[in-house]
């Protein structure tokens, strides 16, 4: 077979090197399936190895991933390397492909797969504890990876609790892989996403970025849709910024007010953004450099480098106590219209929860601390407008007595 060069789409690099444990993670569209088949066809043709196929249950042939198998064999041009069987794909340098279900196995007919250097379990998710603990010792031969590919459904699922817990056993790899990420997802599929997202947020969340099933008491946010728009000549716009760098983006945001709606039109999100990147991240934005902006104040040496390039009607918040409650509390009291183009914006609106008490799966008073940047940056946009709403407190003359008033 000649040469074959494969494109992996950017989430997967870190998959392709050596790991006792690789797992993808995810929702829908994402191409972990078709991901995780290439490569095991790849590691077939490298070496004689045998490999397993798993999930919880297989009640036949055609739940398992036999059939995208036998279409990557296909699609790669690599037929003369196989057999394509009945029950199983043999290799043509002395390996085997076998499909079976975990839940069919016993503590001694696990023993069968004690050579097999390849275990891939799709549908993941789905894995007991007691499947999940037969497997692990089994597959132990010299060089062998066990693959995991899920849609997850609840942080306690064995998988979840395996290779997204505090601690991850030694030599894993794992990532988080959605449509977004997938260059190659169809049309079809995005049409799909994009009906949900716009009616259904709380499926969105789960179906098609991964997360968790979600008690849908504690979104935070429900006053909101998607909306294509155009704001009109004369809007007063209002801009917000959060920084960050190495785990959390940095983030600019734009909106404005008309009655009770707020309209976010424009963002920008990245990543990894070097302060000197900063300007041109800003920039993506329309205007930025015209209009106030109120920045993270958490960041003086950021404000300050951005009012010296470019940006010098950048302020900082003025926060404090209680502004993260009350921020969120005033955004709540608008219909929010988010265009379609403000993916982050949209996904983090979606996902943005309160706390849940792990004991009694009770919401907590408490927002959580996660999926909060592009809403951080939107309190900051807003600042302004809710400082000037907030009621004083009545200016009471001095109280004399019960009943009387003093003149």
């Amino acid at each position: 077979m000649s040469e074959l060069i494969i494109n992996t789409p950017a989430v997967f690099e870190p998959l392709l090197a050596p790991a006792r444990y690789k797992g993808a993670h995810g929702g829908r569209g994402s191409g972990k399936s078709h991901f995780f088949g290439e490569m095991l066809i790849e590691d077939c043709i490298r070496e004689p190895i045998s490999a397993v196929c798993l999930r919880e249950v297989q009640k036949s042939l055609k739940f398992s991933v036999k059939r995208l198998l036998e279409a990557k064999i296909e699609s790669m041009n690599a037929g003369l390397y196989f057999e394509v069987q009945n029950e199983q794909i043999k290799t043509r340098n002395g390996g085997v492909i076998i499909f079976q279900g975990m839940q069919d196995h016993t503590a001694d007919s696990i023993k069968s797969l004690e050579g097999f250097k390849r275990a891939w379990v799709e549908e993941a998710q789905s894995l007991s504890q007691r499947s999940l603990d037969l497997l692990r010792p089994t597959i132990r031969a010299p060089g062998s990876e066990i693959w995991f590919s899920w849609n997850p459904r609840f942080a306690t699922d064995p998988v979840d609790v395996l290779l997204r817990g505090e601690t991850l056993p030694p030599s894993a790899t794992v990532v988080e892989a959605n449509y977004m990420d997938n260059p190659w997802c169809p049309q079809e599929l995005l049409d799909e996403m994009a009906f949900d997202r716009a009616r259904d947020p709380e499926k969105y969340a789960h179906i098609w970025l991964g997360r968790y099933q979600m008690n849908s008491e504690a979104r935070v946010f429900r006053n909101w849709k998607i909306e294509e728009f155009e704001r009109p000549p004369g809007t007063v716009h209002r801009l917000g910024a959060d920084w960050g760098f190495a785990v959390d983006p940095s983030v600019l945001v734009r909106c404005d007010i008309e009655g009770r709606r707020l309209y976010i039109d424009h963002e920008a999100y990245m990543v990894g953004c070097e302060i000197d990147q900063l300007p041109d991240l800003f920039d993506r934005v329309p205007d930025s450099r015209k209009w106030f902006i109120t920045a993270d104040s958490a960041r003086p040496e950021t404000i300050s480098y951005m009012r010296r390039h470019g940006f010098p009607k950048i302020n900082a918040a003025i926060k404090g106590a209680k502004s993260l409650e009350e921020g969120v509390e005033f955004l709540k009291t608008f219909d929010i219209i988010v265009h379609p183009r403000c993916v982050e914006t949209i996904k983090e609106l979606t996902l943005y929860s309160y706390k849940v008490d792990p004991l009694t799966d009770q919401v907590l008073p408490i927002l959580a601390d996660k999926d909060n940047h592009v809403i951080d940056a939107l309190r900051y946009a807003c600042e302004g407008a809710r400082k000037a709403t907030k009621p004083t407190e009545p200016r009471l003359r001095p109280h004399a007595a019960p009943g009387g008033w003093m003149g």
